[in-house]
């Protein structure tokens, strides 16, 4: 018979930690993506609103082959910045950015990115030709925000390469190993969805999109078929969507909800969280879309997901009530024959569970590191 093996003891501790996911030692291919920005419309400074975070969209892409996308450069994007790691590729084509559309909270970081003021880095910037702008649309954006009298200096002073590209919905291209998808969205002054097929998976983006229109409802569930991640806007409610808010371009969970259905999605990520919302109701929305939809995650400032990596999770018993998606530590303390080895786990808390011990509650923890 053979020896049974120790069963390790499990420590918990709430608080907060340096999120991020090493994929260097990794033998399979994976595509690691951050969450710099997560709220729409404009930035928060609200206390009530700094577990989910204040900054406007930004994600940030580490395909397996190395190559680095941005999506979207809202005032998260400073904080990419003042945390710049460069591309790792070993033939790298620099840093690929992608822009959904021209609205402030979309482009309003680029003036406080710090790589952009340093001549070895280089970016390649990609989005549509607006109808009320004409040809280098982009690149027209980018200049008049800095222009007098609206910003102390223009962006001559920035030293790093860039290019622009123009792209429309409807087109794919490629990028190192990587497949891009461009769909248009249902957004006022339009707005792009992008696909991002790599190797380790696909993640789908698409934010500011308004129901309603079917031939850009079918092209959201075009953008989102079978992602293995589709991040979609969550911005308002039902009811606001039917009354005060109808024709602003946002989105809902329940119809994001409806559209991973339809779409195949694997995981639902709620995103451009609209500024009134405190932490409290977005952990509201997040428990019903979670009773729609298995796989959901509301999106957070510093959250990382990695596509390709086994997904690990455990079921912990608590004798406190932590907060839903909060962030928890956990330790793993396994005998074995050469002594005792601790193992530190860092994830999120994605269900909470009632049980019948008294004083106790189990919590469900999916590990990113």
């Amino acid at each position: 018979m053979k020896d049974k093996l120790p069963i390790p003891r499990v420590l918990a501790q709430d608080g907060p930690f340096q999120r991020g996911f090493s994929i260097a030692d990794m033998a399979a291919p994976v595509t690691k993506l951050n969450f710099w920005g997560v709220r729409g419309s404009t930035p928060t400074v609200d206390p009530a609103t700094w577990r989910y975070g204040g900054n406007t969209p930004c994600l940030e892409l580490e395909a397996p082959d190395g190559t680095q996308f941005i999506l979207d450069c809202g005032t998260g994007l400073r904080m990419l910045g003042n945390r710049w790691v460069a591309p790792s590729g070993e033939k790298s084509q620099g840093t690929h950015i992608l822009i959904t559309h021209y609205h402030w909270d979309h482009i309003q970081g680029v003036p406080f990115f710090a790589p952009l003021y340093l001549p070895n880095n280089e970016f390649k910037f990609y989005s549509f030709r607006s109808k009320f702008l004409g040809r280098d649309s982009l690149k027209q954006v980018f200049e008049a925000q800095m222009a007098v009298p609206y910003f102390p200096v223009d962006m001559s002073v920035m030293s790093a390469k860039r290019k622009f590209q123009e792209v429309e919905g409807g087109e794919s291209f490629t990028i190192g190993e990587n497949k891009i998808t461009t769909r248009w969205l249902n957004h006022p002054q339009g707005c792009l969805g992008f696909r991002i097929e790599t190797p380790a998976g696909t993640v789908a983006y698409a934010t500011d999109n308004e129901p309603g229109n079917a031939k850009l409802d079918e092209s959201l569930r075009e953008l989102a078929a079978g992602a293995d991640i589709f991040i979609n806007d969550a911005q308002f409610t039902a009811e606001q969507m039917e009354t005060t808010r109808k024709g602003w371009g946002h989105s809902s969970w329940l119809e994001g909800v409806k559209a991973a259905r339809q779409a195949g999605a694997k995981t639902l990520v709620l995103f451009h969280h609209d500024p009134d919302s405190t932490d409290r109701k977005l952990d509201s929305i997040l428990r019903q879309a979670r009773d729609e939809f298995d796989s959901v995650f509301a999106a957070s400032e510093g959250m990382v997901i990695t596509l390709g990596a086994p997904v690990q999770g455990a079921m912990i018993t608590l004798t406190h009530l932590p907060q839903l998606q909060s962030e928890l530590q956990v330790t793993m303390e396994t005998p074995g024959t050469n002594g005792e080895r601790r193992i530190q786990l860092k994830g999120y808390v994605v269900r909470i569970d009632d049980t019948n011990d008294k004083g106790r509650v189990s919590v469900g923890v999916v590990f990113t590191d």
